[in-house]
């Protein structure tokens, strides 16, 4: 297993996503219409522009939420070894969390948690 069975896989994935690509093309037939242009606005009409920009700051929470989610990963592993690996476990698991906690102070001192 080496650089040939890599060549052969990326063969494979480009010959079997073409394949099912060109398979869609020749059995759906293709309609177009206005709707299908138009931005999903939840089955109303949209009026005005439907690119607009949004408030930052959804996106900031957006990424919050995704860090702590991502901590919660990190926990179940942990939780699994906490017994056997003793003390040092511990230990690792407080300093994680003292880092998030950092990471949550500066995230509050920004202001990314406030709505306006």
């Amino acid at each position: 297993m080496g650089a040939s069975s890599l060549i052969v896989l990326i063969i494979a994935a480009v010959a079997f996503s073409g394949i099912a690509i060109l398979i869609a093309k020749v059995v759906l037939k293709a309609t177009t219409n206005k709707q299908k242009g138009e931005a999903y606005e939840c089955g109303i009409p949209t009026t005005g522009p439907s690119w607009i920009q949004f408030n930052v700051g959804y996106y900031l929470f957006a990424l919050i939420f995704l860090i702590f989610d991502v901590e919660l990963i990190f926990l179940y592993p942990w939780a699994v070894v906490v017994k056997s690996v003793g003390w040092l476990a511990l230990i690792e698991i407080v300093i994680f969390f003292f880092i998030l906690f950092i990471g949550f102070l500066y995230a509050h001192k920004k202001g990314a948690l406030k709505w306006q």
